[in-house]
């Protein structure tokens, strides 16, 4: 039977209903010896149902006030599970409504303006979310084994830092994420132990810049038709410095 680190990268195409019957088939009888995978389908499952019933409805409106002061208050701090410092094996349904809450704000969010400052709320609300999930999963992989995910998944034939430790960056996995009518890469790393996000977003291209969004900032850059996305909680010397080690990568 696969283990948990196999069945990571499936986890949201089998929510999204888009595996192969020999691969669910494989997910459903991981999940039922696991609890944690089963905790993380829950929560994931209650993000990706919340997207599918409100999508109608969020695009004709804005987000009110209320919310938006609601939204500033979780990027400081002031309820999020992160900052609350839940236990890592988080109960599947606090966990469902703590994430429902955080992206579904996040898609509010995006409604009020088309700019890389809402791009990065989205994606910031996605570094949230993903980090939460692997808290209650708490697995990691190989490079060569996120380098595989991201060629097989996007066509993208990378390659991570390989002096990341020196910049203080610990890898932790990868994923996809659900990003507008597609997906797009999310790989994560730990900085002296503080989460650390980079989404790679295909066929986009943005200017280049530094922005912040929910209590996060996010360093913007593109390389061919690919837009790369930095986010953490640091600060701004530290973002730009971890962002060339990364962009150093790729070129």
């Amino acid at each position: 039977m696969p283990n948990c680190e196999k069945i990571d990268p499936l986890v949201t195409p089998y929510v999204d209903d888009q595996l192969a019957d020999a691969d669910r088939e494989a997910v459903d009888q991981h999940l039922r010896r696991c609890p944690p995978c089963h905790s993380r389908v829950v929560a994931e499952r209650a993000v990706h149902e919340l997207i599918q019933t409100r999508r109608a409805a969020l695009t004709s409106a804005c987000a009110s006030g209320l919310l938006r002061a609601k939204c500033r208050a979780h990027a400081h701090g002031g309820g999020s599970p992160v900052s609350l410092g839940w236990p890592a094996r988080l109960a599947p349904l606090a966990a469902a409504a703590s994430l429902v809450l955080i992206v579904g704000a996040a898609f509010l969010y995006q409604l009020t303006a088309s700019s890389s400052r809402v791009m990065a709320a989205e994606l910031a609300a996605d570094h949230l979310k993903c980090f939460a999930l692997n808290g209650v999963l708490n697995t990691r992989q190989e490079p060569a084994a996120v380098e595989s995910a991201m060629l097989s998944s996007f066509g993208w034939r990378m390659q991570l830092p390989g002096r990341a430790s020196e910049a203080g960056l610990e890898l932790v996995g990868s994923r996809p994420c659900l990003y507008g009518d597609g997906k797009i890469a999310h790989i994560m790393y730990r900085h002296h132990g503080e989460p650390v996000s980079l989404f790679m977003l295909p066929h986009s291209s943005r200017a280049q810049e530094v922005v912040q969004a929910l209590g996060h900032k996010a360093a913007i850059w593109c390389e061919g038709d690919r837009t790369f996305v930095l986010v953490a909680r640091e600060p701004r010397d530290e973002i730009e410095r971890m962002a060339a080690v990364v962009q150093a990568s790729l070129k």
